[in-house]
Parts: structure tokens; sequence; C-alpha cells
């Protein structure tokens, strides 16, 4: 049963302000963390750049170096600040999506509030995964092949800084998008926009839309790191269509 409103719009308004301001300070106060903790952030940033990254260890690649250069005289130093920036984000999400879920909980229905928790939960969940996997396998396999590509000897790779940490919060940002695939799917069968049947039918419409994303997602030309993209995503299709089918 939804909650009875006894609160005013300024008194909402005040509440809505009250969560930003907790918000912006949590965040803040990750960051500030992030940036003191220089070292340790970037020692686990600049990781995949070197065969000493366990990705690498495991799958028995040969060892490499990709050097990183600065060719801006402020560019270090704003790398720095928007590293930390998203670590800070990263580290206080939780707490950024439990004030905003609490702030329009009361206005949802016991059922619609189960419902919201579910969905909230299970797609931050998600999210966070697809950023693992990209941080721990398809990242390291992006800078292993385009960081050591040379169409000749005599031509040196200068990547810089900025390009690496745009590359990685970028592919980042895109599998923890798709990802979102179950969470979605769930979401478009319980509103009855799509069902098992339909994603079955489109399944080989939807393996050319995988093997497309994937290339996007990873620019590279060798066809094993197109297929160690493509699986995840083709197994979340497979869920989503399992997670449908069982969506009443």
């Amino acid at each position: 049963m939804r909650d009875t409103p006894t609160m005013t719009f300024w008194d909402h308004l005040d509440e809505l302000r009250g969560v930003i301001i907790r918000v912006l300070v949590v965040t803040a106060l990750g960051a500030a963390v992030a940036f003191c903790l220089k070292d340790e952030l970037f020692a686990i940033v600049l990781a995949p750049r070197s065969s000493d990254f366990i990705t690498y260890r495991l799958l028995g690649v040969e060892p490499f170096y990709v050097h990183l250069m600065n060719i801006g005289l402020t560019e270090q130093f704003m790398v720095h600040l928007k590293t930390a920036f998203y670590a800070g984000v990263l580290v206080a999400s939780p707490y950024i999506i439990y004030q905003l879920f609490r702030f329009v909980s009361p206005a949802l229905y016991d059922n619609e509030r189960k419902y919201a928790t579910a969905l909230v939960s299970s797609g931050y969940l998600m999210f966070m995964l697809g950023t693992l996997l990209n941080y721990f396998l398809i990242f390291p396999l992006t800078v292993k092949f385009l960081g050591t590509y040379q169409v000749s000897e005599d031509v040196a790779n200068m990547l810089t800084l900025q390009s690496y940490m745009d590359t990685l919060i970028m592919m980042s940002l895109v599998m923890g998008i798709v990802f979102e695939l179950p969470v979605v799917s769930w979401l478009l069968g319980k509103m009855g926009l799509i069902n098992a049947g339909m994603m079955q039918t489109w399944r080989k419409h939807a393996v050319v839309a995988i093997l497309v994303v994937s290339a996007i997602i990873t620019p590279t030309t060798d066809a094993f790191t197109l297929f160690v993209v493509a699986l995840p995503i083709w197994l979340l299709y497979e869920f989503s269509i399992l997670i449908v089918r069982l969506t009443k």
C-alpha cells in the first residue's frame, strides 16, 4: 500500500536537496581519498599495460610493456583529477543508489517497491560485472593488441596517458551498459512488450548484432578477441531469454 502523502511540494524539494547534498559530499570524499591515494589508484588503472597483469599471466602472453607519454602541461594533473572523480563515483555508487531509491520509494505501492528494489539491485550488480569483465579481460586484450601493433618496425608507438584513460573509461561504461541486457529484458517482459518466443525467433539477428557491437567495443582485427567479447554478450542474451520465460 502506498504511503499517505503528508509532505508538501516544498517539503519534498527540501528532502531532494538534502539527498543531493549528501550524495555530493560522499562522492567528493571518495574522490578526495582516491586523489590522495595516487600511487595505489594508478597502480590499478595502469596495470593492464604490462604483461605482469594477471590476465596476461593466465593466458600465457609473451612479455611486453606499453609505454605511455604525456604531451600537455596540465594533462597528467587533469587525468589524475578525472580518474579520482570516477573512482569516487564508483565507490560512492551504492550510497548514491540507496539515497535516490530512499527518496522515491515512499511514492510506490508495496508491490512496486518490491519490483523496483529487484530492478535497481540487479541493474547495479550487472553494471559492476560488466565493468569488471572489461577491466580484467576485454580492455587488457585491447591494450595488448593496439598498444603493440605496428605497421613497421620503423614506426614506434607513442601512446598518451589521456588516450589510455579515455579508452578505459569508455569501454567500462559500454560494457556496463551492455550487461544491463537481462535487466532490460526482464522489464520489457514484465510489461508484455517481449516474450521468450519472440527472442528465440530473432536469435540469428541478435547474434549478428552482438558481433557488430563486439567489433565496435574492441576495434581489433583478430578473431580471438572478437570471440572473447561476443561470447559473454551472447550468453547474456540466452540468459535474458530464460529470464523472460520465467517472468510472469
